[in-house]
């Protein structure tokens, strides 16, 4: 597994339920959107089994339907539950990404008034 998947681990749900949020989306073009956000090394080996995860956990749902070309496609959308996890997700991000920032900013000692902790 490699260092950025490592740190992607439990974020990718995250982005995945936002990119559905979007709109109805079948897998190769979910997996073609998060490459155009910067995630090149995701590969849908990665993506389908999050995917099934979230359908099982009722946050996705999906619908299969005739393709213009090829086999039949799964097109997911977003569930109210999966609509309720992404923003919690949202405003967990928010908390980790500015701890984060502050750590890598060293804004944590000017914040808190501590000084030589």
């Amino acid at each position: 597994m490699s260092d950025t998947t490592q740190m992607l681990k439990g974020i990718l749900d995250g982005c995945l339920l936002a990119i559905i949020n979007e709109g109805e989306i079948y897998g190769y073009e979910l997996a073609a959107k998060l490459e155009s956000y910067g995630f090149h090394s995701l590969s849908e080996g990665t993506i389908y089994p999050l995917l099934l995860r979230m359908q099982k956990e009722g946050l996705i749902s999906a619908t299969l339907r005739k393709s213009t070309a090829g086999p039949k496609r799964k097109y997911y959308t977003l569930t109210e539950k999966g609509e309720r996890e992404l923003e919690l997700f949202i405003g967990r991000w928010e908390q980790v990404s500015s701890s984060v920032d502050n750590v890598l900013n060293k804004k944590g000692d000017m914040k808190n008034g501590l000084k030589g902790v």
